[in-house]
């Protein structure tokens, strides 16, 4: 491939995507999977149908704070011929089993509390005489013991043994009115989340209610990130001159994480190639997938280069499609190193590095940034199980545009109250300001050079 022009986005996308084809596969086939805790699980991806262990409700209950109560004993209530229930029990929504209500009695109880034997509905307490229960909780016309064994749903207040709470019900129930049945909602057996949900919130509600402590997961793929350049040093160090401060690999690390993927390794190289030629078979060694910036351009210090060009110390060939040389003797290249028709985010490479998977993105944190929007994250989501998610789109251009004939450009834009789109910075590499206020990117394709105000664009989510 040596003298191969300049290739397109496309193109590098394909490569890319069946560079990381086999991790994709096996995301498809559920071939590595873990079990988490549910309270671990937010936004991981479900490998298999988690069939439900039990029923939803566990047990017939109330849908309403209310009297459970006989629906024949209320068949002919009314607001002007109330229907008169001695109260023998309070059942609260509480553990314990009610005793079984007798005819022409109710039972004061609770949302989410269990229907006694006998009764079979309930009538909501803002269709009795009572009205409401607000500041009722543990009164009752027993006291002390006798008041506890009702709060347990006790019978020793039997009709004819003293004084009785009466509640006046006021409109007609029938049969299953608020009473939830067991297993109404689900029973046990029963798919609850299907194969391949991304658990949500009201996912894992739904498994708490089950019972379920922990669920099986597509595992991540595994991500190292190495960020290389002498000059580099972490956030909230101190530089010295000469120095900055490191933008790409606390971003890329989030990035991956966003996409799915588990960051196992981070580390910054600087341009000495024996330690970057260490570092990277360490992160070859544990990782599905290496993911490094800098290193990549025609400059003297581009270690990424270096080395995976050198001596195939590293396990690796290479074949660099911009310079128009093949560096390396082997007929097929194992990495690729290559010029991409875009602005910013030209320089890359792909390949693998023992075995393991390789990309080497530019330096500069915007062309790192769009380098991963444009090539990875799509793939490396599908590698960790998670839907395809469509984020291009179209979009209405606030203000004109002015691009370079013959370069393909990607610009920050931020889309406006009213959905137009209006870019922010220029194409510079280095405007981290800029992309910190863009949410897409604009594509301004090579042949173009200029748009007007009001132009539909196609703009991609960040």
């Amino acid at each position: 491939m040596a003298g191969t022009a300049r290739v397109s986005v496309d193109e590098h996308r394909a490569d890319v995507a069946a560079l990381l084809a086999p991790l994709v596969e096996e995301a498809r086939r559920r071939a590595r999977t873990e079990e988490v805790l549910l309270a671990d699980a937010l936004g991981r991806v479900l490998a298999g149908d988690l069939a439900a262990p039990v029923a939803v409700p566990l047990f017939r209950n109330s849908q309403m704070d209310g009297y459970a109560v006989r629906a024949a004993d209320v068949a002919g209530a009314s607001p002007d011929a109330p229907v008169r229930l001695v109260v023998v029990a309070e059942i609260p929504a509480a553990p314990g089993v009610p005793t079984a209500l007798a005819p022409g009695a109710a039972a004061r109880i609770m949302t989410g509390a269990p229907v006694p034997d006998g009764a079979d509905a309930v009538v909501p307490v803002e269709d009795t005489g009572t009205g409401s229960f607000a500041g009722t909780a543990g009164t009752g016309s027993t006291g002390g013991a006798a008041g506890d064994e009702r709060a347990r749903g006790s019978r020793d207040d039997a009709p004819g043994s003293g004084p009785r709470d009466v509640v006046e019900v006021r409109a007609p129930r029938a049969p299953g009115d608020f009473v939830r049945e067991a297993g109404s909602d689900v029973r046990p057996g029963d798919v609850l989340l299907a194969d391949g949900t991304v658990l949500a919130p009201h996912h894992l509600a739904a498994a708490a209610a089950c019972g379920v402590g922990s669920v099986r997961v597509v595992a991540r793929p595994r991500v190292a990130v190495l960020s290389t350049g002498s000059e580099l040093v972490g956030p909230g160090e101190t530089p010295g001159p000469g120095q900055v401060f490191d933008a790409n690999a606390d971003a890329l690390g989030a990035a991956v994480r966003r996409a799915g993927g588990d960051v196992v390794l981070t580390a910054r190289c600087g341009d000495d190639a024996a330690r970057f030629a260490a570092v990277l078979a360490e992160a070859a060694a544990v990782a599905d997938l290496v993911v490094t910036s800098g290193g990549v351009s025609q400059g003297a210090y581009e270690v990424v280069k270096d080395v995976l060009a050198g001596s195939g110390a590293v396990g690796s060939r290479v074949v660099d499609q911009g310079a128009g040389q093949e560096a390396g003797r082997a007929a097929s290249p194992v990495v690729t190193f290559r010029s991409v028709a875009m602005q910013p985010g030209g320089p890359q490479g792909f390949g693998t590095v023992h075995g393991t998977p390789v990309l080497t993105f530019p330096g500069n944190p915007v062309s790192a940034q769009v380098s991963f929007a444009m090539f990875l994250r799509e793939p490396l989501e599908r590698a960790a199980g998670l839907p395809a998610v469509d984020r291009v789109r179209t979009a209405v251009l606030a203000e004109g545009l002015t691009s370079p004939a013959g370069k393909h450009q990607l610009l920050r834009g931020a889309t406006g109250p009213d959905g137009t789109v209006r870019v922010v910075g220029g194409a510079g590499s280095h405007l981290v300001a800029a992309m910190a206020r863009a949410d897409v990117l604009v594509d301004v394709p090579a042949d173009v050079t200029q748009w007007d105000a009001g132009t539909e664009v196609e703009v991609r989510e960040l």
